[in-house]
């Protein structure tokens, strides 16, 4: 027997991504990784990418016959876990990302725009 496909929206909001995901680790991962399992993928997921970010956009170089990655895909593999680590502690991330921005734009609403190193 098949598992049944998990509908994937081209666009969709925080909280459907939280949902789609519950239900995709339900369907076909049995059970979430323990926390700190998913805090050590996370950092695997997150050393691959910074891998690549190093090679596209930085000084070092892939070695001969080494394709070039997807990018995207690699932000996804971090937005996944990071989206399971949410999920199985109960963090609402839409409603944090939200809190998480009015806290930045208090602290920070003129620091950046008065920095000269980001604007000479």
């Amino acid at each position: 027997m098949t598992a049944p496909e998990i509908p994937v929206k081209a666009t969709m909001t925080v909280k459907a991504l939280q949902a789609t995901v519950d239900r995709w680790i339900k369907t076909y991962g049995v059970r979430y990784f323990s926390e700190m399992t998913n805090l050590a993928v996370l950092m695997e997921e997150v050393g691959e990418l910074a891998r690549i970010m190093a090679r596209i956009y930085g000084e070092q170089s892939f070695k001969d016959k080494e394709t070039t990655p997807d990018l995207g895909d690699e932000l996804a593999d971090v937005l996944f876990v990071l989206v399971c680590i949410a999920n199985q502690t109960g963090v609402d991330l839409e409603s944090a990302i939200s809190k998480n921005l009015q806290k930045k734009t208090a602290r920070d609403k003129n620091r950046h725009s008065n920095n000269p190193k980001l604007t000479g």
